[in-house]
């Protein structure tokens, strides 16, 4: 399939800018693969779709404060500093992108902080906008992330026209992330609260919990008309053996085994034994799902609704169907349901 049919009129104003008052109270849109029938309804009524020993897969990454402001050395120009990951935790070096880029060289120090009590050098240039920059921090590993979380923001996205403000250090956050070394949220996992968990498994659904620590890869643009040419930036995942027994014991049952967002699809697809089972690993994936693409451990997701042209939403189309999804979307824009990362949510089954 080709870029351009994964193009659609958004309307600017459906974008979320700030989440639902309450977790599960966003909207979900119900799609059945095998009737084509479109529901409505509010996201806790997902319980009604699950039974006794159906699976969960959630993403229990965790989103860092990955968005730093500083200054250039001898200029004193205004830098935007995105943290992307860490390349090594003993000289302090960190992928990063850097806003404006054409200001920023090799050799340059940025400073950080009202009192510049954080510096950073550039040691390397890596692609138009990314460096590599080492910080100048004298102090220990915990010193050191605790001046990242006092200086650094929220990573909301550029869609969201506002700066960050306190309630999103929680609401960009799942109710069950555990390990930090995300720079977006898995933002299907957002409208979970600890209450509809707890109901969850009250009826019997099992939770098993993997890790991707959802890069700028996932939300790059597709640049690209012909899909296969497209190169995903590759993103470290985790998968453990208690999380595979649960997982494949629910596929040996014919079970739901429902993933929590295209992360977690990601996850779990880069991990499969040639029977099909889910196995445990550990590693970087690069794994760009489009279709036509048989998927090997899900048989329902929950997903947002995504913006054009972007492999999210190539994604979704892989698992549900191009027409179908299609369709979908353009009864979400007339519903006027909200899109993107504080967005309401759709469930495939």
């Amino acid at each position: 399939m080709k870029l351009s049919q994964f193009k659609f009129d958004l309307p600017l104003n459906l974008i979320a800018q700030h989440p639902s008052k309450s977790r599960d109270e966003s909207r979900l849109m119900v799609v059945n693969r095998a009737t084509g029938k479109i529901e409505h309804k509010v996201f806790r009524d997902i319980i009604g779709y699950f039974n006794d020993k159906d699976v969960m897969v959630v993403n229990n990454t965790k989103v860092f404060p990955a968005r730093l402001y500083g200054r250039k050395e001898k200029t004193g120009a205004k830098i935007e500093v995105f943290l992307l990951r860490e390349l090594n935790k003993q000289n302090r070096l960190w992928d990063v992108i850097v806003d404006p880029a054409r200001k920023i060289r090799v050799g340059n120090k940025l400073y950080f902080g009202d009192d510049e009590s954080l510096v950073a050098e550039v040691i390397d240039n890596t692609t138009s906008r990314g460096r590599t920059i080492r910080f100048l921090f004298e102090g220990n590993d915990d010193e050191f992330k605790a001046v990242l979380d006092t200086l650094g923001e929220t990573p909301l996205p550029k869609y969201i026209k506002r700066k960050p403000e306190d309630e999103d250090k929680e609401r960009y956050q799942t109710v069950y992330a555990k390990y930090e070394g995300a720079v977006a949220a898995p933002t299907a996992g957002l409208h979970f609260s600890r209450e509809l968990i707890k109901r969850l498994e009250i009826k019997g659904v099992k939770f098993a919990e993997v890790t991707l620590h959802t890069g700028l890869g996932t939300f790059r643009p597709i640049e690209v008309e012909d899909l296969s040419k497209h190169k995903m930036d590759a993103e470290y995942f985790h998968i453990e053996e208690y999380a595979v027994k649960i997982v494949n014991k629910a596929k040996d049952e014919n079970r739901k085994i429902c993933a929590i967002g295209t992360t977690t699809v990601r996850a779990v697809e880069s991990s499969v034994t040639a029977q099909n089972h889910l196995k445990a690993a550990e590693g970087w994936t690069n794994t760009f799902i489009h279709p036509p693409y048989d998927f090997s451990i899900p048989n329902a997701l929950v997903t947002n609704f995504h913006l054009p042209k972007t492999s999210l939403l190539i994604m979704v189309c892989a698992f549900a169907g191009y027409d179908l999804i299609m369709e979908a979307y353009q009864q979400a824009i007339k519903e006027k349901y909200r899109f993107f990362r504080y967005g309401d949510a759709m469930l495939i089954l």
